[in-house]
């Protein structure tokens, strides 16, 4: 199956360039001049990897990605941008950045990145740690101090978003967003529910805490 990455920058011919560049090397390719349709991208479709300018017209790049890490977008991100002195590479990587490449770049070196970002990406998201929780990708199974968990595919769902987020606020509608998608049943007390059945689950006594709600927000997987 082919990955697609997002591209943003507003220099047209720098993303003409990757975007030609990239879908040769077999990835589908997303491009946009602004952040203005980001998020709905985002929701919609299955990114790999964000390639992100920092110089745009009316937002600073990694200042927009830190924002969207703090809503919960987890999506890796090189950052593509002519802001090339020490203290701007390391501001990028404080803001949510995994890579930094420097214009003008070697193209070259732009698809070899991008492809090791993508590896090891995948090789990540095989396997998912947290405290005692463990994922397995490949068999979609859960474990607790190395005994299986039974689950429905919701609480599933649900755990796994929580497992890709940690520590960070995940609001209810977020939730209902990313977990329930197209569902005809999406209300924000359903999202309540399905959270108190999920700590009876992998929670039972109360003693691990794993999910804290936040008053009025939302919720913490921490």
């Amino acid at each position: 199956m082919k990955k697609t990455i997002l591209i943003v920058d507003d220099e047209e011919d720098i993303l003409d360039l990757m975007d030609y560049t990239l879908s040769c090397e077999g990835f589908d390719v997303i491009t946009c001049i602004d952040t203005s349709n980001i998020r709905a991208i985002l929701d919609e479709e299955d990114i790999a990897l964000i390639l992100m300018d920092r110089n745009l017209s009316g937002v600073e790049g990694s200042i927009f990605i830190e924002v969207l890490r703090q809503e919960g977008y987890n999506q890796p991100v090189i950052y593509v941008t002519a802001k090339d002195l020490s203290d701007d590479i390391v501001e990028g990587f404080e803001r949510g950045g995994d890579d930094y490449i420097t214009k003008p770049f070697n193209i070259n070196e732009l698809k070899a990145r991008v492809k090791a970002l993508i590896r090891r990406t995948n090789k990540a998201q095989d396997i998912l740690r947290y405290r005692d929780i463990l994922y397995n990708a490949s068999n979609r199974s859960f474990q607790i101090e190395n005994k299986d968990i039974k689950l429905t595919s919701l609480e599933h769902d649900l755990l796994l978003e929580f497992m890709k987020n940690q520590n960070i606020l995940l609001t209810r509608d977020i939730l209902l967003q990313r977990v329930w998608k197209d569902s005809i049943n999406k209300q924000l007390k359903t999202v309540n529910v399905a959270i108190k059945r999920l700590k009876e689950n992998i929670d039972p006594d109360g003693s691990k805490k794993y999910i804290q709600a936040v008053r009025g927000e939302g919720y913490i997987f921490c």
